[in-house]
Order: C-alpha cells, then sequence, then structure tokens
C-alpha cells in the first residue's frame, strides 16, 4: 500500500512512538496524534478528529486509556466511521487479550468497509522501564496483587514492527495477530530476570487486591483508572491469556523477542539505575 500520510495515534505511548519512528525511517510521511501533535488529537475532544485524519489514508489506533473502559465502543465507533468517511483506506488497531470490551472494539473495526488488521496484545515487557513498575522497580520491590499467573509478556518493539508493516505492505488485511512473547513468566520472574540483568536486589511481592486498592485510592488516583486497573488484576490476569501465540512470527517471519534479551538491554540504558543524591560530605 502507498500510503500518502499515516496518522499514529498514542505517538508518545510505548507502541505509537515506536512505530512513527519505524515508519519515518521508511520515509512514509506521519502524522503524529497526540496533544501536542502538530495536529492535535486528543479521545476525548472529537473536535481535533477531522483535522487529523485530513489526507489520511491509513491509521494506527491505540486508545486511551484503554480499550476497556466505558466509553472506548463508542469512541472508536465515531472515529472509525468518520475515517472512512475522510478517505481511510486501512485501519490498524492496537488490542488486548482476553478482554470482552475490546473486542466489541475490534469488531467495529472490522466492519468498517475498509482493510483492517487487529493486534491482540499481551502486556508489555516496556511497563516495567516505561510505565507504572518503573518506580517500584528502583524502588527494588515491585508489590502486586498478582499471584502464580504466567503471562508471555510481549516487546513494544515486536508490536511496532507488526504495526509497521501492517500499515505499510500487503498481505496483512483481515488479519488478527495475538502478540506475545515466546515464554510464559510469572512477575515474580520477570522481576527476577530484572534484578539479575541489573545487578540489584529487586523482589516482587505479592499483595492483597483490598489492600493494592487501598494505596492506589491513598495516592489520590481517579476512581476509574482504579477501577481500570482492578479489572485488569481481576479479570485479564486470572490465567485466561496463560498461552504463548504465534502473531509475531506470522506476521514478521520471526520469533518474538525474549524478555530476558529486553532485561539485559534496558538495564545497560540505566534506567533501572537509581539516582544517587548528591551529598556534600561530613567532616
Amino acid at each position: 500500500m502507498k500510503a500518502d500520510t499515516i496518522l499514529v495515534l498514542g505517538s508518545t505511548g510505548k507502541t505509537g512512538r515506536r512505530v512513527a519512528e519505524r515508519l519515518e525511517k521508511q520515509g512514509v510521511d506521519v502524522r503524529r496524534g497526540s496533544r501536542s501533535g502538530t495536529a492535535p488529537f486528543d479521545w476525548a475532544n472529537r473536535t481535533t478528529w477531522a483535522p487529523a485524519l485530513n489526507g489520511v489514508k491509513a491509521v494506527y489506533i491505540a486508545y486511551a486509556p484503554d480499550l476497556a473502559v466505558e466509553a472506548a465502543a463508542d469512541d472508536i465507533g465515531s472515529f472509525t466511521q468518520l475515517a472512512v468517511q475522510s478517505g481511510v483506506q486501512r485501519l490498524v488497531l492496537l488490542s488486548g487479550r482476553g478482554e470482552t470490551e475490546a473486542q466489541r472494539c475490534e469488531n467495529i473495526v472490522r466492519e468498517a468497509g475498509v482493510e483492517w488488521t487487529l493486534l491482540r496484545a499481551s502486556w508489555f515487557a516496556q511497563n516495567f522501564s516505561e510505565a507504572h513498575f518503573l518506580e517500584p522497580i528502583l524502588a527494588g520491590e515491585l508489590a502486586l496483587p498478582v499471584g502464580d499467573i504466567g503471562e508471555p509478556f510481549v516487546d513494544a518493539d515486536d508490536i511496532a514492527d507488526v504495526a509497521a508493516a501492517a500499515l505499510t505492505e500487503d498481505g496483512h488485511a483481515g488479519q488478527l495477530y495475538e502478540l506475545t512473547g515466546p515464554r510464559l513468566l510469572h512477575f515474580a520472574d520477570a522481576v527476577a530476570e530484572i534484578a539479575q540483568a541489573t545487578g540489584r536486589p529487586i523482589r516482587f511481592t505479592r499483595v492483597a487486591m483490598s489492600g493494592y486498592v487501598a494505596a492506589l485510592e491513598a495516592a489520590q488516583l481517579p476512581p476509574d483508572v482504579v477501577g481500570l486497573i482492578r479489572y485488569l488484576f481481576t479479570e485479564v490476569l486470572d490465567g485466561r491469556n496463560a498461552s504463548v501465540q504465534d502473531g509475531v512470527f506470522r506476521a514478521l517471519g520471526r520469533r518474538p523477542r525474549e524478555f530476558r534479551d529486553y532485561a539485559r538491554a534496558t538495564a545497560a540504558t540505566g534506567v533501572w539505575t537509581p539516582a544517587v543524591e548528591d551529598r556534600a560530605p561530613s567532616f
């Protein structure tokens, strides 16, 4: 597909940023869709949608905060309808595994009347380095309300590679790719691999959901965010997604990246190295 302009939504996020970078390296005309973009895009402000879609032939759809929230289906439905009316010919949707609400959004994109590709991804490895798990990792302890549930953490770079291919190449239209890493890890296993890669003592602790929610509320997180986190840890991480899938291989013809390789490469950047405060010497 020779796309004139590709709109990448969530272009400051973990996957959108990587998708935009890959497309730009290919010489594609990329429009970065974010609240701070040249043509600002905000899911909560529908007046920003049409300008962002002007002249666009393909769209990478990353919905914030998550396709599981109540407003997602209505937003995705209205956006895809406007996109098709604006001349968009291809839609690539980032979705989540085991989420009934997300699958409603997938069906909306399937029925939009243009080429579509669905990327149903497992938990991102980068949640440990670019999101809410980073601070606890730096502090030396990650405490979560999840037990011995295996999760095939997927690297955001693999998602971006698949998305870039689906946006620019033939052969991906009408495909549902379940994107996972190559093996299952418990959260404790993932933290242990990060500890090994960094050479730091980092531990994983399982906590009760009630205590975890109380801590989130004490930190004054909005109720809808607390509700989303509760949903992700009680339903999505109930074992339903404890399987490895072949979406990366089907899309790209190669194995997905190992979590161990992600941990080593990320540790080398220093992001998991706590900052040392400068203190004046005492005499």
